[in-house]
Protein backbone atom coordinates (compact mmCIF):
# COMPACT_ATOMS: atom_id res chain seq x y z
CA UNK A 1 0.00 0.00 0.00
CA UNK A 2 1.45 3.40 -0.95
CA UNK A 3 0.62 6.92 0.10
CA UNK A 4 -1.87 7.34 -2.68
CA UNK A 5 -3.81 4.29 -1.52
CA UNK A 6 -5.53 6.12 1.30
CA UNK A 7 -5.90 9.28 -0.75
CA UNK A 8 -7.60 7.85 -3.83
CA UNK A 9 -10.31 5.74 -2.14
CA UNK A 10 -10.86 8.70 0.15
CA UNK A 11 -11.25 10.84 -2.96
CA UNK A 12 -14.11 8.64 -4.10
CA UNK A 13 -15.71 8.77 -0.66
CA UNK A 14 -15.20 12.49 -0.42
CA UNK A 15 -16.67 13.19 -3.84
CA UNK A 16 -19.61 10.83 -3.66
CA UNK A 17 -20.74 11.44 -0.09
CA UNK A 18 -20.76 15.14 1.09
CA UNK A 19 -22.27 24.22 0.18
CA UNK A 20 -21.58 27.47 1.39
CA UNK A 21 -23.20 30.84 0.96
CA UNK A 22 -25.06 33.35 3.04
CA UNK A 23 -28.68 32.73 3.92
CA UNK A 24 -31.38 35.35 3.73
CA UNK A 25 -33.79 35.65 6.65
CA UNK A 26 -36.43 32.96 6.37
CA UNK A 27 -39.32 35.45 6.45
CA UNK A 28 -37.82 37.74 3.82
CA UNK A 29 -40.51 38.48 1.22
CA UNK A 30 -39.33 38.03 -2.35
CA UNK A 31 -41.47 39.16 -5.30
CA UNK A 32 -42.78 35.62 -5.89
CA UNK A 33 -43.70 35.24 -2.23
CA UNK A 34 -45.29 38.69 -2.09
CA UNK A 35 -47.70 37.70 -4.87
CA UNK A 36 -48.65 34.54 -3.00
CA UNK A 37 -49.11 36.46 0.26
CA UNK A 38 -51.85 38.46 -1.37
CA UNK A 39 -53.58 35.19 -2.26
CA UNK A 40 -53.87 32.71 0.63
CA UNK A 41 -51.79 30.90 3.29
CA UNK A 42 -51.57 27.67 1.28
CA UNK A 43 -50.14 29.45 -1.74
CA UNK A 44 -47.78 31.39 0.52
CA UNK A 45 -46.11 28.37 2.10
CA UNK A 46 -45.71 26.74 -1.32
CA UNK A 47 -44.19 29.94 -2.69
CA UNK A 48 -41.76 30.19 0.24
CA UNK A 49 -40.69 26.58 -0.32
CA UNK A 50 -40.25 27.11 -4.06
CA UNK A 51 -38.21 30.25 -3.47
CA UNK A 52 -35.90 28.47 -1.04
CA UNK A 53 -35.51 25.57 -3.47
CA UNK A 54 -34.35 28.04 -6.12
CA UNK A 55 -32.01 29.69 -3.62
CA UNK A 56 -30.60 26.27 -2.70
CA UNK A 57 -29.86 25.49 -6.35
CA UNK A 58 -28.31 28.94 -6.79
CA UNK A 59 -26.05 28.37 -3.79
CA UNK A 60 -24.88 25.08 -5.26
CA UNK A 61 -24.22 26.77 -8.60
CA UNK A 62 -22.00 29.33 -6.84
CA UNK A 63 -20.40 26.93 -4.35
CA UNK A 64 -17.06 25.06 -4.31
CA UNK A 65 -18.89 21.85 -5.25
CA UNK A 66 -17.57 19.92 -8.29
CA UNK A 67 -17.96 21.43 -11.76
CA UNK A 68 -20.50 18.80 -12.79
CA UNK A 69 -22.94 19.96 -10.12
CA UNK A 70 -22.32 23.68 -10.54
CA UNK A 71 -22.77 23.70 -14.30
CA UNK A 72 -25.91 21.56 -14.07
CA UNK A 73 -27.36 23.85 -11.41
CA UNK A 74 -26.79 26.89 -13.62
CA UNK A 75 -28.67 25.23 -16.47
CA UNK A 76 -31.67 24.67 -14.19
CA UNK A 77 -31.57 28.26 -12.96
CA UNK A 78 -31.45 29.65 -16.49
CA UNK A 79 -34.29 27.49 -17.78
CA UNK A 80 -37.33 29.34 -19.11
CA UNK A 81 -39.48 26.78 -17.30
CA UNK A 82 -38.91 28.44 -13.94
CA UNK A 83 -39.85 26.57 -10.78
CA UNK A 84 -40.73 23.44 -12.75
CA UNK A 85 -37.13 23.16 -13.93
CA UNK A 86 -35.87 23.60 -10.37
CA UNK A 87 -38.23 20.92 -9.07
CA UNK A 88 -37.10 18.49 -11.79
CA UNK A 89 -33.44 19.18 -11.02
CA UNK A 90 -34.02 18.30 -7.36
CA UNK A 91 -36.16 15.22 -8.06
CA UNK A 92 -34.83 11.63 -8.04
CA UNK A 93 -33.21 10.99 -11.41
CA UNK A 94 -33.06 14.73 -12.07
CA UNK A 95 -30.20 17.09 -12.82
CA UNK A 96 -28.49 16.76 -9.46
CA UNK A 97 -28.34 12.97 -9.54
CA UNK A 98 -27.24 12.98 -13.17
CA UNK A 99 -24.40 15.30 -12.20
CA UNK A 100 -23.39 12.83 -9.48
CA UNK A 101 -23.27 10.08 -12.09
CA UNK A 102 -20.96 12.17 -14.29
CA UNK A 103 -18.71 12.73 -11.28
CA UNK A 104 -18.28 8.97 -10.94
CA UNK A 105 -16.57 8.60 -14.30
CA UNK A 106 -12.88 7.80 -14.22
CA UNK A 107 -12.08 10.91 -16.21
CA UNK A 108 -13.86 13.18 -13.73
CA UNK A 109 -12.25 11.50 -10.72
CA UNK A 110 -8.79 11.79 -12.29
CA UNK A 111 -9.29 15.49 -12.91
CA UNK A 112 -10.55 16.04 -9.35
CA UNK A 113 -7.56 14.15 -7.97
CA UNK A 114 -5.11 16.31 -9.93
CA UNK A 115 -6.82 19.51 -8.81
CA UNK A 116 -6.81 18.40 -5.19
CA UNK A 117 -3.12 17.51 -5.26
CA UNK A 118 -2.33 20.91 -6.73
CA UNK A 119 -4.21 22.61 -3.88
CA UNK A 120 -2.73 20.53 -1.06
CA UNK A 121 0.91 20.05 -2.10
CA UNK A 122 2.72 23.36 -1.88
CA UNK A 123 5.59 24.28 -4.17
CA UNK A 124 7.68 24.96 -1.07
CA UNK A 125 7.39 21.49 0.46
CA UNK A 126 6.58 19.38 -2.63
CA UNK A 127 7.97 21.21 -5.68
CA UNK A 128 8.07 18.13 -7.93
CA UNK A 129 4.51 17.08 -7.07
CA UNK A 130 3.20 20.62 -7.37
CA UNK A 131 4.77 21.12 -10.79
CA UNK A 132 3.57 17.74 -12.06
CA UNK A 133 0.04 18.39 -10.79
CA UNK A 134 0.08 21.81 -12.42
CA UNK A 135 0.97 20.25 -15.77
CA UNK A 136 -1.70 17.57 -15.35
CA UNK A 137 -4.44 20.07 -14.51
CA UNK A 138 -3.53 22.12 -17.57
CA UNK A 139 -3.24 19.00 -19.71
CA UNK A 140 -5.54 16.48 -21.34
CA UNK A 141 -7.56 13.66 -19.75
CA UNK A 142 -4.72 11.34 -20.80
CA UNK A 143 -2.23 13.51 -18.89
CA UNK A 144 -4.48 13.49 -15.84
CA UNK A 145 -4.91 9.72 -15.99
CA UNK A 146 -1.14 9.26 -16.20
CA UNK A 147 -0.59 11.51 -13.20
CA UNK A 148 -3.21 9.69 -11.12
CA UNK A 149 -1.88 6.28 -12.18
CA UNK A 150 1.85 6.76 -11.61
CA UNK A 151 2.97 10.37 -11.99
CA UNK A 152 1.94 11.35 -8.48
CA UNK A 153 3.85 8.54 -6.78
CA UNK A 154 6.93 9.20 -8.90
CA UNK A 155 6.89 12.90 -8.03
CA UNK A 156 6.48 12.08 -4.33
CA UNK A 157 9.62 9.96 -4.46
CA UNK A 158 11.59 12.70 -6.19
CA UNK A 159 10.54 15.23 -3.57
CA UNK A 160 11.42 12.91 -0.69
CA UNK A 161 14.83 12.15 -2.19
CA UNK A 162 15.53 15.87 -2.63
CA UNK A 163 14.57 16.61 0.98
CA UNK A 164 16.74 13.78 2.27
CA UNK A 165 19.71 15.04 0.25
CA UNK A 166 19.29 18.65 1.36
CA UNK A 167 20.21 19.03 5.02
CA UNK A 168 18.52 22.43 5.23
CA UNK A 169 15.20 21.06 3.96
CA UNK A 170 15.30 17.83 5.92
CA UNK A 171 12.92 18.22 8.84
CA UNK A 172 13.83 16.99 12.27
CA UNK A 173 10.94 15.06 13.79
CA UNK A 174 10.88 15.05 17.58
CA UNK A 175 9.04 12.65 19.86
CA UNK A 176 6.52 15.39 20.63
CA UNK A 177 5.71 15.62 16.92
CA UNK A 178 4.96 11.91 16.74
CA UNK A 179 2.85 12.16 19.88
CA UNK A 180 0.90 15.01 18.35
CA UNK A 181 0.23 13.08 15.14
CA UNK A 182 -0.86 10.12 17.27
CA UNK A 183 -3.31 12.39 19.07
CA UNK A 184 -4.69 13.56 15.73
CA UNK A 185 -5.07 9.95 14.58
CA UNK A 186 -7.26 9.29 17.60
CA UNK A 187 -9.12 12.54 18.22
CA UNK A 188 -9.34 14.77 15.14
CA UNK A 189 -12.97 15.56 14.16
CA UNK A 190 -12.19 14.75 10.52
CA UNK A 191 -12.26 11.11 9.44
CA UNK A 192 -9.86 11.57 6.54
CA UNK A 193 -7.42 13.55 8.69
CA UNK A 194 -7.41 10.64 11.13
CA UNK A 195 -6.73 8.25 8.23
CA UNK A 196 -3.81 10.41 7.05
CA UNK A 197 -2.35 10.56 10.56
CA UNK A 198 -2.59 6.80 10.99
CA UNK A 199 -0.83 6.34 7.65
CA UNK A 200 2.04 8.53 8.83
CA UNK A 201 2.40 6.29 11.91
CA UNK A 202 1.89 2.93 10.20
CA UNK A 203 4.34 0.11 11.02
CA UNK A 204 7.63 0.78 9.27
CA UNK A 205 6.98 4.51 8.84
CA UNK A 206 9.81 6.87 9.66
CA UNK A 207 10.48 10.52 10.32
CA UNK A 208 10.00 11.35 6.65
CA UNK A 209 6.43 10.04 6.81
CA UNK A 210 5.63 12.24 9.81
CA UNK A 211 7.19 15.23 8.05
CA UNK A 212 5.08 14.50 4.97
CA UNK A 213 1.95 14.41 7.11
CA UNK A 214 2.70 18.00 8.13
CA UNK A 215 3.76 18.83 4.58
CA UNK A 216 0.72 17.60 2.66
CA UNK A 217 -1.02 14.62 4.29
CA UNK A 218 -2.80 16.73 6.88
CA UNK A 219 -4.01 19.22 4.26
CA UNK A 220 -5.13 16.43 1.94
CA UNK A 221 -7.16 14.73 4.65
CA UNK A 222 -8.70 18.06 5.65
CA UNK A 223 -9.67 18.81 2.06
CA UNK A 224 -11.33 15.42 1.70
CA UNK A 225 -13.24 15.96 4.94
CA UNK A 226 -14.53 19.34 3.78
CA UNK A 227 -15.45 18.06 0.33
CA UNK A 228 -17.18 15.06 1.86
CA UNK A 229 -19.20 17.25 4.22
CA UNK A 230 -20.28 19.56 1.42
CA UNK A 231 -21.36 16.71 -0.81
CA UNK A 232 -23.21 14.95 2.00
CA UNK A 233 -25.22 17.99 3.07
CA UNK A 234 -25.95 18.95 -0.53
CA UNK A 235 -27.25 15.46 -1.30
CA UNK A 236 -29.39 15.40 1.84
CA UNK A 237 -30.87 18.85 1.24
CA UNK A 238 -31.76 18.04 -2.35
CA UNK A 239 -33.73 15.05 -1.09
CA UNK A 240 -35.39 17.14 1.65
CA UNK A 241 -36.56 19.78 -0.80
CA UNK A 242 -38.02 17.18 -3.12
CA UNK A 243 -39.86 15.56 -0.21
CA UNK A 244 -41.11 18.95 0.97
CA UNK A 245 -42.50 19.70 -2.48
CA UNK A 246 -44.30 16.34 -2.57
CA UNK A 247 -45.74 16.73 0.93
CA UNK A 248 -46.91 20.28 0.21
CA UNK A 249 -48.73 19.10 -2.90
CA UNK A 250 -50.43 16.41 -0.84
CA UNK A 251 -51.42 18.82 1.94
CA UNK A 252 -52.65 21.45 -0.50
CA UNK A 253 -54.80 18.89 -2.31
CA UNK A 254 -56.20 17.58 0.98
CA UNK A 255 -57.14 21.06 2.15
CA UNK A 256 -58.74 21.85 -1.19
CA UNK A 257 -60.72 18.60 -1.06
CA UNK A 258 -62.06 19.60 2.34
CA UNK A 259 -64.03 22.44 0.76
CA UNK A 260 -66.33 20.09 -1.14
CA UNK A 261 -66.04 16.86 0.83
CA UNK A 262 -69.15 14.77 1.44
CA UNK A 263 -67.57 13.39 4.61
CA UNK A 264 -66.20 16.54 6.19
CA UNK A 265 -64.92 14.80 9.33
CA UNK A 266 -62.77 12.35 7.39
CA UNK A 267 -61.59 15.02 4.94
CA UNK A 268 -60.63 17.34 7.77
CA UNK A 269 -58.70 14.55 9.49
CA UNK A 270 -56.87 13.82 6.23
CA UNK A 271 -55.93 17.48 5.80
CA UNK A 272 -54.68 17.63 9.39
CA UNK A 273 -52.55 14.52 8.83
CA UNK A 274 -51.13 15.93 5.60
CA UNK A 275 -50.07 19.19 7.20
CA UNK A 276 -48.74 17.25 10.18
CA UNK A 277 -46.47 15.32 7.81
CA UNK A 278 -45.14 18.60 6.43
CA UNK A 279 -44.46 19.81 9.98
CA UNK A 280 -42.73 16.56 10.97
CA UNK A 281 -40.54 16.66 7.87
CA UNK A 282 -39.57 20.29 8.47
CA UNK A 283 -38.79 19.64 12.13
CA UNK A 284 -36.58 16.66 11.27
CA UNK A 285 -34.75 18.78 8.68
CA UNK A 286 -34.25 21.57 11.22
CA UNK A 287 -32.74 19.14 13.73
CA UNK A 288 -30.48 17.64 11.05
CA UNK A 289 -29.15 21.08 10.14
CA UNK A 290 -28.55 21.97 13.77
CA UNK A 291 -26.43 18.82 14.01
CA UNK A 292 -24.53 19.88 10.87
CA UNK A 293 -24.02 23.30 12.42
CA UNK A 294 -22.43 21.65 15.45
CA UNK A 295 -20.21 19.52 13.20
CA UNK A 296 -19.00 22.58 11.31
CA UNK A 297 -18.55 24.51 14.56
CA UNK A 298 -16.28 21.80 15.97
CA UNK A 299 -14.20 21.77 12.78
CA UNK A 300 -13.94 25.57 12.69
CA UNK A 301 -12.76 25.67 16.30
CA UNK A 302 -10.29 22.85 15.67
CA UNK A 303 -8.74 24.63 12.69
CA UNK A 304 -8.67 27.95 14.52
CA UNK A 305 -6.56 26.30 17.21
CA UNK A 306 -4.30 24.66 14.65
CA UNK A 307 -3.78 27.93 12.79
CA UNK A 308 -2.84 29.64 16.04
CA UNK A 309 -0.49 26.81 17.03
CA UNK A 310 1.23 27.05 13.66
CA UNK A 311 1.59 30.80 14.05
CA UNK A 312 3.07 30.47 17.54
CA UNK A 313 5.43 27.58 16.76
CA UNK A 314 9.04 28.01 15.72
CA UNK A 315 9.08 24.42 14.44
CA UNK A 316 9.52 24.23 10.67
CA UNK A 317 7.12 21.30 10.50
CA UNK A 318 4.26 23.49 11.72
CA UNK A 319 4.89 26.18 9.14
CA UNK A 320 3.74 23.76 6.43
CA UNK A 321 0.16 23.66 7.76
CA UNK A 322 -0.34 27.33 8.70
CA UNK A 323 -1.93 28.71 5.53
CA UNK A 324 -4.22 25.76 4.93
CA UNK A 325 -5.27 25.76 8.61
CA UNK A 326 -6.45 29.36 8.36
CA UNK A 327 -8.28 28.62 5.11
CA UNK A 328 -9.92 25.55 6.63
CA UNK A 329 -11.10 27.59 9.60
CA UNK A 330 -12.71 30.12 7.27
CA UNK A 331 -14.36 27.39 5.19
CA UNK A 332 -15.81 25.58 8.19
CA UNK A 333 -16.97 28.85 9.76
CA UNK A 334 -18.83 29.52 6.52
CA UNK A 335 -20.41 26.07 6.65
CA UNK A 336 -21.45 26.73 10.25
CA UNK A 337 -23.20 29.95 9.22
CA UNK A 338 -24.88 28.22 6.29
CA UNK A 339 -26.14 25.36 8.44
CA UNK A 340 -27.56 27.72 11.05
CA UNK A 341 -29.31 29.77 8.37
CA UNK A 342 -30.79 26.68 6.72
CA UNK A 343 -32.10 25.50 10.10
CA UNK A 344 -33.93 28.84 10.36
CA UNK A 345 -35.66 28.17 7.03
CA UNK A 346 -36.84 24.75 8.17
CA UNK A 347 -38.06 26.22 11.48
CA UNK A 348 -40.09 28.68 9.43
CA UNK A 349 -41.53 25.81 7.37
CA UNK A 350 -42.40 23.96 10.58
CA UNK A 351 -44.20 27.00 11.99
CA UNK A 352 -46.13 27.57 8.77
CA UNK A 353 -47.13 23.90 8.56
CA UNK A 354 -48.38 23.94 12.14
CA UNK A 355 -50.37 27.09 11.41
CA UNK A 356 -51.94 25.29 8.44
CA UNK A 357 -52.67 22.21 10.54
CA UNK A 358 -54.42 24.37 13.12
CA UNK A 359 -56.31 26.22 10.41
CA UNK A 360 -57.87 23.08 8.92
CA UNK A 361 -58.97 21.94 12.37
CA UNK A 362 -61.57 24.68 12.11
Amino acid sequence: MNRRTWAVPALVVGLLTGTSAGTAPARAVTPAVAVAAADQPVALISAVAAEDARNRVRKMAMSPLPDEIRSSAWLALRSSRGDAAIAEWLAPGGGFQKALQRMRTTQSMNRAFCERVLRTHSAAFSPEVHAAAERAVAGTPVDQAAFARSGYDAALKRDRAAREADGQRKAEVAAKDRDFVRSIAENDPGEQVRVAARWALRPGAGDADVAEFFGYGWATGATLDLEGYRMRVADAEVARHHTLSRLLEKATAAEEALKSAADEVEARAEAERAWGEVADHADAARKAWLAERDTAMAQAENWRNIAQASKDSADRLWKNIGDSAAANHDSWAGEQTEAAGTAVFWKDMFDRAQESENRVKG
